[in-house]
């Protein structure tokens, strides 16, 4: 019974004893690292991204390639303050909100 004692034991001792653990044994620091790395790792890319694609939205021109969000591939025919014009198929053209942009593929340019 004894030395199943002292077994069990041994943690607690270890943990209230010395900083063991040094600087990273303490929680606040533990926390506030997780939390760095969250933001490096996470939101700092996203919000990156959320840039790149704004960008290319207001960069938006007649005659772009583009895909909406719901799959749809089309050419840029008129471009509006919050919507967009896309020719689909020759003859049909749909309006989407700018948002509904996913990706944009600049037209191709004359001097090639």
């Amino acid at each position: 019974m004894n030395t199943m004692h002292s077994i069990f034991s041994l943690p607690m001792l270890a943990a209230a004893g010395s900083p063991a653990g040094g600087i990273l044994g303490n929680p606040l620091v533990m926390m506030g690292l997780m939390v760095v790395m969250f933001y490096f790792l996470l939101i700092r890319p996203q919000q990156r991204q959320r840039k790149e694609q704004a960008a290319r939205i207001a960069a938006l021109q007649s005659g772009d390639k583009v895909v909406t969000s719901a799959g749809i591939h089309g050419i840029v025919h008129n471009v509006k303050d919050h919507s967009v014009v896309i020719k689909v198929a020759e003859g049909t053209m749909i309006e989407f909100d700018k948002a509904s942009v996913a990706s944009v593929h600049k037209k191709e340019s004359a001097a090639k």
